[in-house]
């Protein structure tokens, strides 16, 4: 039976994108090579990791995410500032925030969790924290290495100006390669059609 890694996302416009470009050549002018850094072209805020999916259910994903969405309409969203998971004193994920409507943001994810559950995809233990990925640091970091990272990354300006609105939804493909993750979409859902 064929499977595909899939998850759910929003789209970033290219402006957005642009900016995190930005940010993270700020933020590899030091060179820590203990960081793996995303490629802002791949980044995407992600509303539900399914994992490895049997092929012949993407239809009954597609059709649960258009009942969610017909239900939501458009809304905006901003970038913020940065922050590290699970704290800045002992990073692991280095992440840039989001802001704008979360409420409207938290209710369509909410939405999803409800619809997909009884497809066999749990809601998640941890409660939704929107966030970027912008890099995460490898297993074997020093602790002083860490600490040195997270004062630099502290300091980096990042100037949040780009409000982008959120319109649709997509089903997304993730194939796992030697240099990163591939994405590729299998469905968009636009928000408010019913």
């Amino acid at each position: 039976m064929d499977v595909v890694r899939s998850f759910i996302a929003i789209d970033l416009p290219a402006g957005v994108r642009a900016e995190l470009t930005s940010l993270e050549d700020k933020l590899k002018a030091r060179r820590h090579s203990f960081v793996k850094w995303v490629d802002p072209e791949s980044m995407h805020l992600t509303l539900k990791f399914l994992g490895n999916v049997p092929a012949d259910c993407i239809p009954q994903i597609v059709e649960a995410m258009s009942r969610v969405a017909r239900s939501h309409s458009t809304f905006k969203l901003q970038v913020t500032g940065t922050g590290a998971f699970p704290n800045w004193q002992r990073p692991q994920v280095v992440w840039v925030g989001v802001g704008g409507e979360l409420d409207r943001l938290n209710n369509l994810q909410k939405g999803l969790e409800s619809v997909l559950s009884p497809l066999g995809f749990p809601p998640e233990s941890r409660p939704f924290s929107a966030h970027l990925t912008l890099g995460r640091l490898r297993d074997r970091v020093t602790p002083d290495d860490r600490r040195r990272f997270a004062e630099f990354a502290q300091k980096v300006e990042f100037k949040v100006s780009r409000c982008f609105e959120v319109s649709a939804i997509r089903l997304m493909k993730s194939q796992l390669t030697p240099v990163g993750p591939v994405y590729s979409e299998l469905a968009v859902v636009k928000l408010g059609l019913s």
